[in-house]
């Protein structure tokens, strides 16, 4: 396999970039793995507290005989994706003694649904859920009592705030056990069907809710191609996962035996033995580099443009958006999953799923191979099955067996990954023109400004919008009111995009991991709330984006616009818990850096 040239420079600029904060993490690390708090340093009654309830693994915790894993899980029975892992715990402790090794639960950290926040105030908790997960894994691995963890989580904050906090303690082997998409339900294309109607008034509230819960049915993560499962595919392409454990159903004999495989996996690359893998060595510049590459060859989600960037610092790696948008340039657009196609990642995964996916971006030269959980990253281009009652894998598809969702790498859907950076007088930001028809790539129209998502669909059942227009809501940033999804606006914009009208978004929010068919210009900084161009636009102003030429302005004359007195910002809201999370706004850094108060206070 020769590496793509493109691939090739982009790693190296990052490492060029991050050579200083990469050198201090893995000393870091180096240092705790022979001088951190471990068990042989513990005191007597430290260690007495840690094995008290230990029940039948007491002796071999007390005596330190083998690898204590340590379990922090995102376990809650309200979050469909989550409320497997209930089971998991004394599921893992069986599999460990089974490789003469021992597990606890560590601690448990905090797993908010989005989709049930989806527009609601609660949403503005949302993204800083991911730091406090972080924070909540490093107060469960601080105890010194663990050789090993295995993180149980995947839904949108989840898996990034689990990585965050774990690599800190980077010098454990870790791994990353999912468990898996519910069965396929209402389509999701008649989902939007039914959301567009409703939000023209032509369905019932019992009408959607109907078809919402056929859509989410069951145990397990939401079908649909948003961030949850964006999650589960860069697991995969990093090698955190046991190879094609991302998208196998819950409640199956495939999914326990995936789960055992992980904790087996888990006990035989410890420090100490001939195999050690920890973290913060499996994650580094080219393991990062594969994520944003599966994340643009597969259409993933815009929220990784915050996440990746995130998890990076964790281990002393700084990655931009101009890194993104290079590789996107290159990286073929393979697959498409709803929302950028009709299938979902039942569907995907039937075709040949991340088995097929890594093989053709390998093969492509598109990935480098990485330090995984399995050997090599040439594991991840295999499939679980179970032979009898033994789990075994087999080499993916040389086709795939559904090209209507996912192809090749030498016949893609486009040539191009989708998710350019655009950039001009109203700052930077993510368009992800994968999932818009490219007619639409450039929008120019006049300007309606909003400070709040309501007063959009407030305007819209007006008649307001019935134009031309491009809806700005600003004073959505992370220092204002903690970066919220405006997914709750999709279905207005685009019933106006199907009446005809050119309509695009731009605002310093973030959409969902499903956002769709309307042109948008999302995570814009600097953000309306630090003064940023956005507080200066006004209606009518002409605004231009493009993901073709990567343009995102305003016509307006600089010195006129930079004579504008700012829009001063709503006041903070208070209720729901959010007045809680102020020193979190207040410290935030912006999106491109990933937004997140407890890393810029770091200093990472």
């Amino acid at each position: 396999m020769t590496l793509h040239p493109t691939v090739a420079a982009v790693t190296d600029r990052i490492i060029e970039r991050s050579r200083a904060g990469r050198a201090a993490y893995l000393a870091l690390i180096d240092r705790e793995a022979d001088r951190g708090l471990d068990r042989p340093a513990l005191s007597c009654g430290n260690l007495a507290h840690g094995f008290a309830a230990a029940e039948g693994d007491k002796a071999a915790i007390r005596g330190g005989r083998a690898m204590n894993i340590g379990i922090v899980t995102a376990y809650n029975d309200m979050l469909s994706a989550h409320q497997p892992y209930g089971r998991y715990p004394e599921q893992i402790k069986i599999f460990a003694r089974e490789a003469g090794a021992t597990a606890q639960v560590a601690g448990g950290v905090p797993a908010m649904c989005d989709g049930v926040t989806q527009g609601q105030v609660g949403m503005e908790l949302s993204l800083f859920s991911r730091d406090t997960i972080a924070l909540s894994t490093a107060v469960a691995l601080s105890h010194g009592m663990f050789e090993g963890v295995a993180l149980l989580g995947i839904c949108d904050k989840i898996v990034p705030g689990l990585l965050i906090g774990a690599l800190r303690f980077g010098h454990l082997p870790t791994i990353l056990i999912p468990a898996g998409p519910m069965p396929s339900g209402l389509p999701n294309k008649e989902k939007a069907r039914v959301r567009q109607l409703f939000a023209e008034g032509k369905a019932t509230k019992a009408e959607l809710l109907d078809a919402e819960a056929a859509s989410y049915h069951s145990p397990g993560t939401c079908t649909f191609y948003g961030t949850a499962n964006s999650n589960q595919m860069m697991m995969e392409v990093m090698g955190l996962h046991v190879p094609g454990a991302a998208f196998v159903n819950p409640g199956t004999k495939l999914r326990q035996e995936l789960t055992r495989a992980a904790i087996h996996r888990l006990a035989a690359v410890g420090h100490g033995g001939n195999d050690y893998r920890p973290l913060g060595r499996c994650i580094d510049e080219r393991a990062i580099v594969n994520a944003a590459v599966g994340l643009l060859a597969t259409g993933g989600s815009t929220n990784h443009a915050i996440h990746l960037p995130a998890i990076a610092r964790a281990a002393g790696i700084v990655i931009d958006w101009e890194d993104l948008d290079k590789l996107s340039s290159v990286v073929p657009l393979i697959a498409r999953i709803y929302p950028s196609g009709d299938g979902d990642v039942n569907r995907f995964h039937a075709a040949g799923g991340m088995a097929f996916t890594i093989r053709t971006l390998r093969d492509a030269g598109l990935l480098h191979d990485v330090v995984t959980m399995a050997n090599g990253i040439e594991d991840y281009a295999r499939e679980p099955v179970l032979d009898g009652e033994a789990l075994v894998w087999r080499s993916a598809p040389v086709e795939s067996r559904d090209p209507v969702i996912l192809r090749s790498a030498a016949s893609p859907f486009a040539p191009e990954g989708g998710m350019r950076l655009v950039e001009g007088n109203l700052g930077r930001a993510t368009f992800k023109t994968s999932a818009v028809v490219p007619e639409r790539w450039t929008i120019e129209a006049p300007a309606r400004v909003f400070s709040d998502q309501n007063d959009v669909v407030t305007a819209f059942k007006a008649g307001e919008l019935d134009r031309d227009v491009v809806v700005v809501v600003r004073f959505q940033g992370p220092r204002a009111n903690g970066m919220p999804e405006l997914h709750k606006l999709v279905p207005a914009l685009g019933v106006l995009q199907d009446r005809g009208f050119r309509v695009a978004l731009v605002t310093d929010g973030r959409m969902s991991g499903a956002s769709g068919k309307v042109p948008a210009a999302i995570h814009v900084h600097p953000e309306a709330a630090l003064g940023g161009p956005l507080a200066r636009i006004e209606d009518g102003d002409v605004v231009r984006l493009c993901g073709v030429d990567g343009t995102l302005a305003v016509e307006v004359d600089a010195a006129i616009l930079a004579a504008r007195t700012p829009a001063t910002m709503p006041p903070p809201a208070i209720g729901t818990g959010r007045e809680l999370f102020a020193m979190m706004r207040a410290g935030s850094d912006d999106a491109e850096h990933g937004a997140s108060a407890m890393l810029a206070a770091a200093g990472l």
